[in-house]
């Protein structure tokens, strides 16, 4: 058998009908969001999202350029709004130490929050609240960001939260910068575990709770206490990072996944028709593991952590949240001595220099600049309406 390397997404879905087939026999288990996203990215840079025209004033060379689809699913786009979010928090952020913070749940955990999506809604917003209500008692309020992942390196279910501070923080009555904040890694910890095991039980009581299929021998709130009572036995870890002198390292370490789909396509070896072989980092000891396994699977693994539309997988706590920052970011700056940087938006023609060194819009005849001559609009005006047609026609 022939095995075929350097496959994209796209690619591996579209072969076969693979995402078709994939959809039509587990379509009562995808959501809309899902169906969405992979949509956009089977339909990136094609025609059917429209194009740019081109051509050049000198020797008359045309060129069309096809719109992107800007689906976080999609590794094109992904890349593009990377580089766009480590561009902007490089600017903004205060030019502060800072330290970068993982807190993880038991691996008993991991279904109840694959059958209760919205369960992340609510344990989400305890990291920063926990640090927010620690630093106060010390006189001060850092800046806080946060970033959910659902996976792991190898793909599979793993929901964890990162969580990066400034080591220091503005204080309580705003006048002055206090620089440095100590975090005592046991009371993480124990705050951690006692305020998501207190979630589970309130939201259990009401009813809101839906249990994994290996939970459903309990029957009531007294057996559903039981059982988080054993997991209040075990260790929650919650991984302190050294401290950095700027938040650049923390921009770059969370950049890796916001933005792009679980897997960098790089990652993805062999592909031979049926199976997918896929290359990962264990962290257990930076080893590097290879997983080969049926096409089904891999998009399984891959679709599940999409998220829902609307929902905000980066949030912003204190005074760079949406509400005060215009007001105490300002501030900051001042007390820091740090100048505010122009934020300038990234086009897809310097990221395509940035990327492959060349300029997409230099003539390949007379090396002249190319000229913009009209817009053309996608031909698909509904892509959910559309879905099938998507899925089993490769557009070019």
């Amino acid at each position: 058998m022939e095995y075929l390397t350097g496959h994209s997404i796209r690619d591996i879905f579209l072969h076969n009908n693979n995402w078709w087939n994939f959809f039509t026999t587990h379509e009562h288990l995808i959501r809309e969001s899902i169906v969405e996203n992979v949509c956009k990215v089977l339909i990136c840079r094609t025609e059917a999202l429209g194009f740019h025209s081109y051509k050049c004033d000198d020797c008359g060379h045309d060129k069309k350029v096809p719109h992107s689809c800007k689906s976080r699913f999609c590794s094109s786009c992904g890349k593009k709004a990377t580089e766009q979010w480590i561009q902007t928090n490089t600017n903004i952020l205060p030019n502060v130490p800072w330290q970068h913070i993982i807190f993880t749940l038991p691996q008993e955990l991991r279904n109840l929050f694959w059958v209760n999506r919205e369960l992340i809604n609510h344990i989400i917003k305890i990291p920063a609240s926990i640090i927010t209500k620690l630093a106060k008692y010390k006189g001060l309020i850092p800046a806080i960001f946060l970033a959910l992942h659902t996976f792991g390196r190898d793909l599979k279910q793993n929901v964890h939260f990162h969580v990066s501070i400034t080591s220091g923080g503005l204080s309580l009555d705003h006048s002055q910068w206090i620089p440095d904040f100590f975090l005592n890694h046991q009371t993480l910890k124990n705050q951690w575990r006692f305020h998501v095991t207190n979630v589970l039980k309130q939201l259990y009581k009401s009813g809101q709770l839906i249990l994994p299929s290996e939970l459903h021998h309990i029957n009531n709130f007294t057996q559903f206490n039981a059982w988080i009572s054993t997991l209040y036995q075990k260790t929650w870890v919650v991984h302190l990072q050294k401290k950095s002198k700027n938040h650049k390292q923390n921009i770059k370490y969370l950049s890796r996944y916001l933005k792009r789909p679980p897997i960098s396509e790089t990652k993805i070896k062999l592909y031979d028709g049926t199976n997918v072989t896929y290359q990962y980092k264990d962290h257990h000891d930076n080893s590097i593991d290879t997983i080969t396994m049926p096409v089904d699977e891999f998009i399984a693994r891959l679709i599940r952590h999409i998220p829902d539309k609307g929902f905000r997988v980066i949030r912003y706590y204190n005074w760079l949240s949406n509400r005060t920052r215009g007001t105490l970011l300002p501030l900051v700056y001042k007390l820091i001595n740090q100048c505010p940087i122009l934020i300038k938006k990234i086009n897809w023609r310097e990221l395509f220099y940035k990327t492959f060194g060349k300029d997409p819009l230099k003539c390949p005849i007379c090396n002249s600049i190319m000229s913009w001559v009209k817009t053309t609009f996608p031909t698909i005006c509904s892509i959910l309406d559309n879905h099938e047609t998507i899925a089993t026609k490769n557009f070019t």
